[in-house]
């Protein structure tokens, strides 16, 4: 039985009296595209922030490739291969979309200025490697024609796309996803879609997806788990999700969503 990527043991987060998050656990496999689903409240971009690093839990555990990396903070999951996106993309507004990328290279022995003085050829050499896979990068996302257009001037779905672009420069293993649908018109999230699956199927990534877009989720994910008052509520297809009566109630406002 192959070991879980992300496994996540009862994990809390208390906000004084208030429980945001109460003894959620789940498994992610790798190599696969995981939904994570619930009403507004139900505790899903909590659970998330302390996956990610962003907040420490209260309680529980978060284990990567079976190690421990609990309360870990972002910048040392990012060296464990585990990054997360935003609802909001964060790009560099004033950069190109091609230094956009090149930022996110990971290994830039150049960032380190006695390396400048000591080592240049090598220094030289790393940069010439980012620059080869930025543009890589682009040519796989479609987007060579924005390789020197300024970041900040993409349309909403250019900067979803150039999002996961910077999760390739890094070399992740795991992706979070926080919404990727949000402000993306409908051609271009098609294009979203086909390249979170592209980078699964071709690349192996593995990407856990919060997203209130079902249809995407039913798309892309062959498991989702529900979450409802802070509380795993179902796991399952989504095909069986819309028919557990549960989630009607919880999520769907006791409305059967066809």
């Amino acid at each position: 039985m192959t070991e879980a990527i992300l496994r996540v043991e009862g994990l809390t987060k208390h906000y004084g009296g208030l429980q945001a998050v109460r003894g959620v656990s789940f498994d992610v496999a790798p190599g696969t595209i995981t939904g994570l689903i619930g009403p507004n409240g139900a505790g899903k971009t909590t659970t998330f922030n302390m996956i990610a690093g962003a907040q420490k839990p209260t309680a529980g555990k978060v284990y990567l490739s079976g190690r421990d990396v609990t309360g870990l903070q972002t910048n040392q999951l990012y060296h464990q291969g585990l990054l997360r996106t935003f609802q909001l993309s964060h790009e560099y507004g004033k950069l190109s979309s091609l230094e956009n990328l090149m930022v996110a290279g990971a290994n830039q022995t150049g960032e380190n200025i006695f390396m400048n003085w000591i080592a240049s050829g090598r220094v030289k050499q790393r940069e010439q490697q980012v620059l080869e896979k930025a543009h890589d990068t682009l040519e796989f996302l479609g987007l060579t024609h924005v390789t020197n257009e300024l970041a900040g001037r993409l349309s909403g779905g250019q900067k979803k796309l150039l999002e996961l672009g910077r999760t390739m420069m890094s070399d992740a293993r795991l992706i979070l996803l926080d919404e990727p649908g949000a402000g993306v018109n409908p051609t271009l999230m098609l294009k979203v879609a086909d390249m979170i699956r592209k980078l699964n199927e071709e690349r192996g990534y593995t990407f856990c997806i919060i997203e209130h877009d079902m249809d995407l989720i039913a798309s892309l994910c062959k498991e989702t788990i529900v979450l409802a008052e802070g509380q795993v509520l179902t796991k399952g297809t989504m095909e069986a999700i819309r028919q557990d009566e549960r989630v009607i109630d919880a999520y769907f406002g006791g409305d059967v969503v066809e």
